[in-house]
C-alpha cells in the first residue's frame, strides 16, 4: 500500500514539482507518520513544510506566466524526478521503504510530467486556451496530494 501511495505522491510531483514535498513535510511534520528515526528526518522538522509551501504557492503562481518552460525540458524534468523521488521515498520511509519509496516516486514523476503534459495539453485545446487547464490540473495536484498523505496517515 505504501509503494503505490509513493507511485502516486510521485505522480503529483510531475503534475506540480513542489506540491508532493510540501504535502509530505505537512504529513510528516504534524506527527501523522514517522520518519524522525530515517535519513529523511528533516522533512518532519517545523521549518520544512512552510518552506516547501512557499515553494509550492510560488509554482502554482509561476505556472500561469506565458514564459514558464516545459515540463519536459531537462531543467524542470529533473526537477520533478528530483521532488518524487522525495516525497516518495519520505512515504516509504514511514513503512521501513525507503529505496522502494525513492523508486516509486521517481516512477511516478515521470507518469505524472508525460501524462500530465498529454492531458493538459488536452484540455487547453478543447478549451481554447490554457489557463483554465492549468487551474484543472492545480486543483488536481492539490486535491490529490492531500488525499494520497491523508490515506498514509
Amino acid at each position: 500500500m505504501f509503494l503505490l501511495l509513493a507511485l502516486l505522491i510521485g505522480v503529483i510531483a510531475g503534475l506540480r514539482t513542489m506540491t508532493a514535498p510540501a504535502a509530505v513535510a505537512w504529513t510528516a511534520a504534524l506527527g501523522w507518520f514517522d520518519v524522525s528515526q530515517t535519513p529523511l528526518a528533516f522533512m518532519g522538522y517545523q521549518w520544512t513544510p512552510w518552506i516547501f509551501t512557499v515553494l509550492a504557492i510560488g509554482e502554482l503562481i509561476a505556472d500561469q506566466l506565458p514564459s514558464t518552460p516545459s515540463r519536459k525540458v531537462p531543467m524542470q524534468f529533473g526537477a520533478r524526478i528530483v521532488s518524487g523521488a522525495l516525497a516518495g521515498a519520505t512515504i516509504g520511509a514511514a513503512s521501513s521503504l525507503l529505496f522502494g519509496g525513492l523508486i516509486a516516486g521517481v516512477i511516478g514523476a515521470v507518469i505524472g510530467t508525460y501524462g500530465g503534459a498529454a492531458v493538459r495539453s488536452r484540455l487547453a485545446a478543447s478549451f481554447g486556451k490554457d489557463l483554465p487547464a492549468a487551474l484543472i490540473e492545480d486543483a488536481v495536484a492539490v486535491i490529490g496530494a492531500v488525499l494520497i498523505v491523508g490515506a498514509v496517515a
